[in-house]
């Protein structure tokens, strides 16, 4: 479905990714891993139009989509959850997943996809009407992954959905995760925590100062002893046990 080749970005004068290729396949979840700094978060920006490559391919569906605006690619299926969640405070819950749907025209269809939003976070069918600054770190984070399935992305696009959250709450995020994976939703997911995100994934890549320095099966990458001595702590390892 997606595919990265060769992909150079920069801010101004300084090279924030040196020659990216990568691949996701239709139903895959792909965990992007590594430390701060290393790019991660550049390469969905790049995906989504927001930091634009200045060489190589973005391709989708085999369409090269490197200088399409952001609305475009949103249009085309392709939903990006932020970091730090960025949810509309001031909105409703119900609103800020309505806006979700903005892409769509809104109407038709919409309300079947709020109730199956909320199917899945159960905890905002309880809070439509309140506002969102009043929910807690997790809620907003789960309200953010709502907020862009409402657009009915084939590709989602999750930017460290575990910052700022206790454990037990990124266990029950990456759980949900987990979920939209089984019900065929493509995803390519930015993770810190290395151990939870390749738990789930299919394949994982491994970045480092730009670069993609490794790449396999999820589970071979979290046998591999480099893996583990750089990127698989023990502060999350209680989450699994």
């Amino acid at each position: 479905m997606l595919s990265l080749h060769s992909v150079c970005t920069y801010y101004g004068r300084v090279q924030a990714l040196k020659g990216v290729s990568l691949h996701v396949g239709q139903g895959e979840l792909i965990a992007l891993i590594g430390a701060n700094g290393a790019g991660k978060t550049t390469v969905l920006n790049t995906i989504s139009g927001l930091t634009p490559a200045r060489r190589g391919q973005v391709l989708l569906d085999a369409v090269d989509i490197t200088s399409w605006a952001p609305e475009q690619i949103v249009r085309a299926g392709v939903s990006q959850v932020p970091e730090g969640r960025q949810v509309f405070g001031p909105l409703s819950v119900g609103d800020n997943l309505r806006l979700g749907a903005y892409v769509r025209g809104g109407g038709k269809g919409t309300q079947a996809d709020l109730e199956r939003v909320t199917e899945l976070f159960p905890i905002l069918h309880e809070r439509l009407r309140g506002r969102a600054e009043a929910l807690s770190g997790g809620e907003q984070q789960m309200l953010a992954i709502a907020r862009a399935l409402m657009a009915r992305p084939r590709l989602l696009l999750l930017d460290e959905p575990s910052t700022g959250l206790a454990p037990l709450v990124v266990r029950e995020i990456f759980r949900r995760i987990a979920d939209l994976r089984q019900q065929g939703t493509t995803i390519l997911l930015v993770e810190q925590n290395a151990r939870a995100a390749l738990r789930i994934a299919d394949r994982g890549y491994v970045m480092e100062t730009g670069k993609v320095v490794l790449q396999g099966a999820a589970q071979e990458l979290l046998d591999n002893r480099e893996v583990q001595r750089a990127y698989l702590g023990k502060e999350y390892a209680k989450i699994w046990e």
